[in-house]
């Protein structure tokens, strides 16, 4: 594998604290730990990233005398890492169990939607296939937002992603859409 550009990790790190923040406000809303969790994952990802992109800014700085562009770099590699910082925070309420502002338990009390994570097993008759063939919002209401493959993620995923086998699928949408979810995708 080809390692990424300077510029294609800042993307991917954009990409990456973008779904962050999702994910924590997620974990939020819903009292989910095991969303909470992947965040904190994520940021370990974003923290690497940022290592890398001051590591090879410097190199590049080196190499072709440019230090302002070397700056900017590092300096977009710090902003997104301070906001993957601030989704971890966020996260942490949950982790730590500390009770929601009563504005946000009443919000919880009314709410009808959910996030939820849902694994791929084997054998399942959405391994192979995309998920506009599955129709998944359609039929069981849930939005999926990421995918986790591996140890990768798949952001804002679309129809024609392909789903495999083990995928982790991290989906929002209306409660009784989980089990929906679940049976659909032959968990």
């Amino acid at each position: 594998m080809t390692p990424m550009t300077i510029e294609d990790t800042l993307l991917e790190m954009k990409d990456t604290s973008e779904l962050m923040i999702d994910l924590a406000y997620s974990a939020l809303l819903y009292d989910n730990e095991e969303i909470a969790r992947h965040v904190i994952e994520l940021e370990e990802m974003v923290d690497d990233w940022d290592q890398e992109v001051q590591k090879r800014a410097v190199e590049r700085a080196i190499k072709d005398r440019d230090v302002e562009k070397a700056l900017v770099f590092i300096r977009l590699a710090n902003s997104i890492e301070t906001i993957a910082d601030g989704a971890v925070l966020i996260a942490d309420v949950v982790l730590r169990d500390i009770e929601p502002h009563p504005v946000v338990a009443a919000a919880l009390r009314e709410s009808d939607t959910t996030i939820v994570t849902v694994p791929v097993p084997p054998g399942s008759p959405a391994v192979d296939r995309n998920l506009g063939e599955m129709k998944i919002a359609s039929e069981t209401g849930m939005w999926v937002i990421a995918i986790r493959r591996g140890v990768e993620w798949i952001y804002g995923p679309d129809e024609g992603t392909e789903i495999r086998e083990g995928d982790l699928f991290i989906a929002r949408g209306p409660v009784e859409g989980e089990e929906e979810l679940r049976k659909f995708i032959g968990e």
